[in-house]
């Protein structure tokens, strides 16, 4: 196998192992846990492991990780394991056996606290010059598992490609408040406005970022749906979000009412994808605008790459504030 997917049996993971596939590709998918994509079974933390599952790797796609929801159930060790010390190993043995390009799966979640600003300020507009200031282990470890990417492109030349992505899980809102507030559909779509992205787009963000990593070298950009906001939006977006919306898709509230959804009251962050599309030349498909049409014509939220993966969960039993604690 020539392409070497971590994670495999992960809604990314398995996205990924079920694209390559499709287009002919010889993949071979890696996952602690075992599931129809994954050929190798076992841990990046075992470095023996990772040396076998490399054997005449050249694309290494980094999607495995322990994830958000698991904070409150993991320790800090585990998280310091998997999502640093597991990425070491991939890293030091793609540099041993001649790996060719290097796609590290991040998240948004490592600007934390840089993501909401003091009240009564405008909302962020997040793009990659917002220092990171991680507010969880999540966040740590994965900020950190970036800069050992940085590390071995400087140090030995690895091509790696950073895509920080946004959301793209099918599974519930981790917020209680959220979940008891607005149907989950009506969530999700609001979510393509400033934080979201389509399962089918991340792919399509990581095939390029392999495409293109041996000419750019290493490089950092986030990948979220494409907003329809500008700078000049932010301090409206903050106060009232619905109007800021209308000056961009005033049609959207009344297809939003024939279902019974609202928009956010105020939103607070924007992630900018401006440099992915730029550097990459990725074109993401799904977008709020493309959410409002498919909304309108009666079609499901999202690509069918999404139904296909689907739901996976976190845990296999619930907790007191719902599918999964959080920190």
């Amino acid at each position: 196998m020539t392409i070497l997917v971590t994670g495999s049996a992960g809604h990314l993971g398995e996205a990924l192992v079920r694209t390559l596939q499709a287009g002919g590709e010889a993949v071979a998918g890696l996952d602690i846990v075992a599931s129809p994509y994954s050929d190798h079974v076992g841990s990046l933390t075992e470095r023996a492991f990772v040396k076998r599952c490399l054997k005449g790797v050249t694309t290494v796609y980094h999607a495995a990780t322990l994830h958000k929801p698991l904070v409150a159930t993991h320790s800090r060790q585990n998280f310091v394991d998997t999502n640093i010390s597991g990425t070491l190993n991939l890293l030091e043995e793609a540099v041993a056996q001649g790996v060719a390009r290097f796609v590290f799966t991040s998240t948004t979640s490592v600007f934390g606290d840089a993501l909401v600003p003091p009240a009564g300020e405008p909302a962020a507009w997040i793009t990659e010059d917002i220092a990171a200031i991680p507010k969880n282990i999540y966040g740590v470890t994965k900020a950190a598992a970036e800069d050992l990417c940085q590390l071995f492109h400087r140090r030995f030349g690895l091509p790696v490609i950073v895509l920080r992505t946004a959301r793209f899980f099918p599974e519930a809102d981790d917020s209680k408040a959220m979940r008891d507030s607005y149907a989950d559909a009506n969530v999700k779509a609001n979510e393509f406005l400033f934080r979201r992205v389509d399962i089918e787009d991340a792919v399509s963000a990581h095939l390029l970022a392999a495409e293109r990593a041996e000419a750019l070298g290493f490089g950092r950009y986030i990948i979220s749906a494409t907003t329809p906001f500008q700078p000049e939006d932010m301090g409206l977006l903050r106060q009232d979000a619905p109007a800021a919306v209308r000056r961009h898709l005033p049609h959207y509230e009344d297809i939003y009412s024939k279902h019974g959804w609202r928009m956010f009251p105020a939103i607070d962050r924007v992630y900018v994808n401006a440099r992915a599309r730029s550097a990459l030349g990725w074109r993401p498909v799904y977008d709020f605008a493309r959410v409002v049409s498919d909304l309108a014509a009666g079609e499901p939220l999202g690509s069918p790459l999404t139904r296909q993966v689907g739901i996976k969960g976190y845990h296999v039993e619930d907790f007191a504030e719902g599918p999964y604690p959080v920190e």
